[in-house]
């Protein structure tokens, strides 16, 4: 039996300031996807570009990080964790100084396709290094200041941008980025080292492409839902999911006919690990669409001031990010269900207040309620993730980092664009059933029939956590 030796336990080895250099570079590349979202506007105007085509900004980022993520599995085996953190840096600077210098839209959105490249090849290289080097018993806490970052990351990015747009401009988004990155290159130089197996597996070029076409066709068309108003009628939707799926489903096949396929997709006959991907994907599509759909609701039918809507998810945002590390040492000491049954059953108890929201509902019932999804959700999501990989052997670390990462922008892809879509169809058919009803009337029964659904998927993530039980410990048997 071969014995794997967890490299924390390496007093050669300095874990901690490995973890440190690639959550320093994961902050900023994460950071980054939401740093343009107040800026869109003023884009906008000074490339004189739709709405739609400015969308591209956020849908297009997406879509690239799909196409990236399935084959990370492979990238984290040809190549050692120094050569990737440095290059995915290297490409992400490069990107965010394109961007920076951008003298039409066409090379804003090249720049922005860049950055997203070397965002998409970070993540599952910071998932897979957690699993090389930490034993399963302290993941929780590794897994909770992981996820401080993708959290609380994102939700500082709009209120940044909005300062940083009023008194400096949009190019400083990208600006000062710069300096950040080139801090994260010189410290990672200095103290990264490689803590994975290089084993350079055989390239299934087959595989790439229905992976490309597969991932990259369905984010596509979900993310055009909303770019026409035939929405989920349109040719290209229709199209580009039809053969999004077709390619997935060829790609999936392919994947248990080869020996050495780049996404092991063995990871699902793991129970634990399929029970976290059901999870995962409920609360993606739930957190998603409601950030989307509440800010809409509140600005065009409680009429309430973009900034005011802000500040009304910040501290939703902030609880989540900063509650991340305490409820990762939670779950090393009590485990998932202690965390999932009562977090899921207050998820499900907000959202049915949701079903219930009126123009005259109050901002502060409305805060209150989002910081409760926030925190419900991270006491869900991260120790979700870390139950489900926990059970997997070493040698399917990369490809359980892979499903998981790609699971974020396509589930994200697919509750927005359903949603949005469910909520305009709602609202047209409740306007053309009741002739005399207002717009505002029309709204507030749409937004409350999303919020059933998204109440149902609530209650669906409530049994699911009755039934999760705590990871064994790794296999060592599956790993001679």
């Amino acid at each position: 039996m071969k014995k794997y030796e967890f490299l924390a336990d390496d007093p050669s080895v300095n874990s901690k300031m490995i973890m440190t250099s690639l959550i320093i570079g994961a902050f900023f590349a994460i950071l980054n996807e939401t740093l343009l979202n107040v800026a869109l506007t003023t884009i906008m105007e000074e490339f004189d570009v739709t709405l739609t085509t400015v969308q591209w900004m956020a849908t297009g980022f997406m879509l690239v990080m799909g196409i990236i993520l399935p084959i990370s599995a492979l990238i984290i085996q040809w190549f050692t964790t120094r050569q990737i953190f440095l290059g995915t840096m290297i490409i992400f600077i490069t990107g965010t100084i394109i961007a920076a210098c951008a003298q039409n839209f066409p090379m804003l959105l090249t720049g922005r396709m860049i950055q997203a490249v070397g965002t998409g090849a970070l993540m599952p290289v910071l998932f897979n290094v957690m699993l090389v080097m930490y034993k399963p018993a302290v993941r929780g806490k590794i897994m909770g200041i992981i996820g401080f970052v993708i959290m609380f990351a994102p939700a500082m990015g709009p209120t940044l941008s909005g300062v940083i747009v009023e008194y400096l401009g949009w190019r400083y988004l990208f600006i000062i980025v710069v300096p950040c990155v080139l801090f994260a290159l010189i410290f990672a130089s200095k103290y990264l080292v490689n803590v994975s197996e290089v084993t350079k597996p055989k390239i299934d070029v087959l595989s790439v492409l229905l992976s490309t076409i597969g991932f990259g066709g369905t984010i596509y068309g979900f993310s055009s839902v909303g770019q026409s108003e035939a929405g989920f009628s349109s040719p290209v939707v229709i199209v580009s999911i039809i053969i999004g799926l077709l390619a997935i489903v060829l790609f999936a096949w392919r994947q248990f006919k080869l020996e050495e396929p780049i996404m092991n997709l063995r990871v699902l006959k793991y129970p634990l690990f399929l029970h976290a991907i059901a999870m995962f994907l409920i609360i993606v599509m739930t957190m998603f669409a409601t950030e989307i759909i509440l800010p809409v609701y509140m600005q065009t039918t409680m009429l309430v001031s973009a900034a005011v809507v802000g500040m009304a998810m910040l501290p939703g945002s902030l609880l989540n990010g900063f509650l991340s590390p305490f409820m990762g040492a939670l779950f090393d000491k009590v485990g998932p269900r202690v965390m999932m049954i009562p977090a899921t059953a207050v998820l499900s108890v907000v959202l049915y207040f949701y079903t219930k929201i009126n123009p005259d509902t109050s901002v502060w019932m409305i805060v209150v309620g989002f910081a409760l999804i926030m925190v419900s959700i991270s006491a869900t999501m991260m120790p979700a993730q870390t139950n489900g990989l926990n059970q997997l052997p070493k040698a399917l670390y990369p490809h359980g980092s892979a499903v998981m990462s790609t699971l974020q922008p396509l589930g994200g892809a697919i509750g927005v664009s359903v949603f949005i879509s469910i909520l305009n169809s709602k609202k047209l058919a409740f306007l053309a059933n009741n002739p005399g009803a207002t717009e505002n009337e029309a709204m507030t029964n749409a937004v409350e029939f999303v919020y059933t659904i998204s109440f149902i998927g609530a209650l669906i993530t409530f049994v699911l956590a009755l039934f999760v039980r705590r990871a064994e410990p790794i296999n060592l048997e599956e790993e001679k």
